[in-house]
């Protein structure tokens, strides 16, 4: 008999979940309080039923090659970074191509999510539901949440005094969805991620005066890269992560500071780190220009709030506003727990690789979303849900409860003492994160075997953007299309700019997009390969030489 699961949500994780159950046979039963799938992708004009959902303008940061499901590539018509609407159209495509919607039940709320009695022995749950007033329960052998961390928004008001005395508007950004309420007025933005950067952008368009406030700085990247390839393309590459492991940390900073700048001067345009703060990134094609034309002021963080004005930490004071908008972020949730488990899950260092809580005794719990990584979400999550699916299956092995609980609780102190730093905090790196959770697969592509048996194809492993096909290319869930997938990733890429045909467009060209696209990472992997045999070679001689010289003595003597 197959194993029951529950999968919590019916957005972009939820879908990859429903997936992978049916991938195990298992019997997965979804729950999502809204009235349809998509999660935050699916637009509305408001906010009032609490759920967080896309503003109208959004545009991906990520492009499509870099963040689709691993078994299903975007259409090669599809723009490489699109709308909140097309891509709810990818969803629904992937949705009714693995006939997912029949396993989803909508309009209905999770009341409570418990263990039963005998969870000791059966790892099951006791879900408890409510669709229309009316309350049902069920025993679950399994439950996946994949309710993301845009649950909760993070207003902290007490941060800034004087805010109560603020006659304006305030409102978080989950209330934001068009610019046009705010017209000519003048509005402030507190808070520089990516969500701060768009609506100070679009706002610009509309209000009066757009300032955004920022405590520490980002560095700002755009869509595009050298030669106006998507930027993840080209620098989420193998290579360059072996190329990391190797060459000094502070140097491949300074490297791509200098890059970064050499697009515009982030500290001329007030947007330099803060000293002694984490180094972070946003999208945005848009705001150095809205700057330039003095569409959006870049001011510190606020000490305090007037009636109808605001006092910054360097002494300036700006008068006047009407609306203060805080983009700051979202707290994690799970209402549906109990104690302990309810706060234990809020806290990624007992997050077993971030998805398996450390107190279960039976792994039959996966928390799936709940993600930072410096690349897609979807592809993350989408890993995690194969790899939880698989342990659930008792395919898959963790370390028991008492061990992860002990390593947790032992790295909670550190942090504390301020022994370490806490790095679930910062954004993970990609490619180290996906190999790491595909290792516990058996999904993780082998190089060198890759090499050995298909060299082109490794080449473009190793070389190439590290897409999601990868891991799908050997292992458990194996997927025949993956190479081809991987061979054509540039063809889709290109695909939706060739508009206008060109007559005297000629192969040499197409072998151009080539070395762009790979000259610099290949030479680059090719003399630390070549330093590192060098230092390896000369390691073997020196220890041939010491083992060599008392028999070439004796011989001598002799």
């Amino acid at each position: 008999m197959a194993k029951k699961v529950a999968v919590i949500g019916a957005g972009v994780s939820g879908l990859s979940s429903i997936k992978c159950c049916l991938d195990e046979d298992l019997e997965p039963t979804c729950f999502e309080r809204s009235n349809d799938f998509g999660g935050l992708w699916k637009f509305t004009e408001s906010s009032k039923d609490g759920m967080t959902r896309v503003y109208k303008s959004l545009v991906t940061n990520v492009c499509k090659e870099m963040s689709c499901y691993s078994d299903f590539p975007f259409q090669e018509d599809y723009p490489n970074f699109m709308n909140h609407e097309k891509f709810w159209d990818y969803l629904q495509e992937f949705a009714e191509h693995f006939d997912l919607l029949k396993y989803i039940q909508f309009k209905t709320t999770v009341c409570s999510i418990t263990k039963r009695p005998d969870f000791f022995t059966t790892g099951q749950w006791d879900v408890v539901t409510e669709t229309e007033g009316k309350q049902n329960r069920a025993v679950f052998d399994a439950v996946m949440v994949c309710t993301g961390h845009f649950l909760k928004p993070h207003l902290p008001l007490e941060a800034f005094p004087g805010i109560h005395k603020f006659k304006g508007q305030i409102l978080h950004s989950q209330e934001y969805k068009i610019p046009e309420v705010f017209q000519g007025k003048r509005v402030l933005v507190i808070g520089l991620g990516n969500t701060g950067g768009d609506v100070a952008v679009e706002l610009s368009r509309t209000a009066a005066q757009v300032l955004l406030s920022t405590r520490t700085g980002t560095w700002v990247l755009g869509r595009s890269s050298d030669w106006g390839y998507p930027y993840n393309m080209m620098i989420t590459r193998r290579c360059y992560s072996f190329i990391a492991q190797v060459l000094p940390s502070r140097f491949l900073n300074w490297i791509q500071e200098r890059k970064l700048n050499k697009r515009f001067n982030h500290e001329d345009y007030g947007l330099s780190i803060t000293k002694g703060k984490q180094a972070k990134f946003i999208v945005n094609d848009e705001l150095p220009s809205c700057i330039l034309c003095g569409l959006i002021t870049i001011k510190t963080g606020v000490m305090e709030f007037t009636e109808t004005s605001a006092i910054f930490e360097d002494g300036t004071v700006e008068e006047n506003i009407d609306v203060v908008i805080f983009t700051t972020g979202y707290t994690f949730s799970f209402p549906f727990f109990e104690e302990p488990l309810k706060s234990l899950c809020t806290k990624k260092i007992f997050l077993y690789k971030n998805v398996f809580p450390s107190n279960l005794e039976r792994a039959t719990l996966a928390i799936i979303g709940l993600l930072s990584l410096k690349g897609s979400i979807l592809s993350g999550t989408e890993l995690q849900a194969r790899w939880a699916t698989r342990v659930f299956k008792g395919l898959c092995k963790i370390p028991p409860s008492q061990k992860l609980m002990m390593e947790a609780t032992k790295t909670e102190q550190l942090i504390k003492r301020g022994v370490i730093k806490d790095s679930n905090k910062d954004k993970l790196d990609y490619i180290a994160y996906m190999d790491d959770v595909a290792a516990c697969i058996g999904t993780k592509p082998s190089i060198p075997l890759l090499f050995l048996k298909d060299p082109r194809l490794a080449w473009e492993v190793f070389f190439g953007p590290c897409t999601p096909y990868q891991y799908r290319l050997m292992g458990p869930g194996k997927w025949d299309g993956a190479r081809n997938a991987i061979l054509t990733q540039w063809d889709r890429t290109l695909k939706p700019l060739k508009t206008r045909i060109i007559p005297d467009s000629s192969k040499p060209a197409y072998m151009s997009h080539y070395l762009k696209t790979w000259g610099a990472p290949v030479l680059l992997a090719s003399l630390l390969l070549i330093c590192k045999s060098s230092l390896f070679l000369k390691l073997v001689r020196d220890k041939l030489q010491d083992r060599m010289s008392p028999y070439l003595v004796s011989l001598w003597r002799g």
